[in-house]
């Protein structure tokens, strides 16, 4: 298994090469870091600047204790941020990409997207976001179902890469009784209106379980949660509640232009919640 590490040097991405050593070291993985070197300047600066953080790189494989013993490989390469690390994963045959919480600038990140969410539209390649201190490795988790392929295959990926073998995982699936708010308005009882979303709680959890069986997961997730509501807020209101370590999450492909466009659930996640967040693409 090979891990692919990106560092800017900033605290954010200090905890992220942490939490790849610790991952590295529980998966038996090989671990490669990466920093890209913006090479819209000179040549020469560019190769001193390289220099330069090939040394850093060095000194942090051997002073931080969750890289000591690792095979670890310092890369410094030149470009841009988002494109170098994906050019650097893809050399390196990396199965997983662990990058620090992003830093947000603004309207550029409105209209551009920060660096991670680059790499996670772009790349094929599932990417973990570090947001939390690293104290110890991972106990818990929580995975976002939405009876679609891409969460399917986010934890089938998850369980490939060995992330869930020593984890509590928690599965949340949300649901919207359509009929609900019309029912409201047309003035039917409380207790009509309760009965019918249970109902619908019901048949949700139903779908859950037929989804769980012809994916092969029926014996995944030790618990699950059903939960009335939209996505976003349904799993926001589910991490602040059980505080997992971790949250698993499938991205939807999307092309053209619409991979510039802000709204899909794992980009208001990615940029709303602080717990540590595995996002995997769809399978290509």
């Amino acid at each position: 298994m090979q891990i692919l590490a990106a560092t800017d040097f900033s605290t954010r991405s200090y905890r992220a090469l942490r939490r790849a050593g610790l991952l590295a070291k529980a998966c038996g993985a090989e671990l490669s870091l990466v920093h890209v070197v913006d090479d819209d300047q000179p040549p020469n600066l560019v190769a001193i600047e390289t220099r330069e953080a090939e040394r850093i790189l060095a000194e942090q494989i051997g002073a931080m204790a969750e890289l000591q013993s690792l095979r670890c490989r310092p890369m410094a390469v030149a470009g841009d941020p988002f494109d170098g690390i994906l050019r650097t994963a893809t050399t390196v045959q990396a199965d997983l990409i662990v990058m620090g919480a992003h830093r947000k600038q603004l309207l550029r990140d409105v209209f551009i997207g920060t660096t991670i969410e680059r790499v996670i539209r772009t790349g094929p390649h599932p990417v973990l976001m570090v947001n939390d201190e690293v104290e110890r490795p991972y106990r818990t988790a929580l995975a976002a179902v939405d009876l679609s392929e891409p969460s399917a295959n986010a934890i089938k990926t998850s369980m490939t890469l060995g992330l869930l073998r020593t984890l509590r995982l928690t599965l949340v699936h949300a649901f919207f009784p359509l009929a609900k708010g019309k029912l409201s308005y047309a003035g039917v009882s409380k207790d009509n209106i309760d009965e019918y979303v249970a109902g619908e709680r019901l048949r949700a959890t139903q779908e859950l379980i037929t989804f769980l069986d012809a994916n092969g997961l029926s014996d995944v997730g030790q618990s699950k949660h059903i939960e009335e509501g939209a996505p976003f807020e349904v799993i926001s209101s589910t991490v602040k509640r059980l505080s997992p370590d971790l949250l698993v999450m499938g991205t939807h492909g999307r092309s053209g232009i619409a991979k510039m466009l802000l709204g899909s659930v794992a980009e208001e996640v990615l940029r709303s919640l602080d717990v540590d967040i595995l996002t995997v693409p769809p399978t290509r």
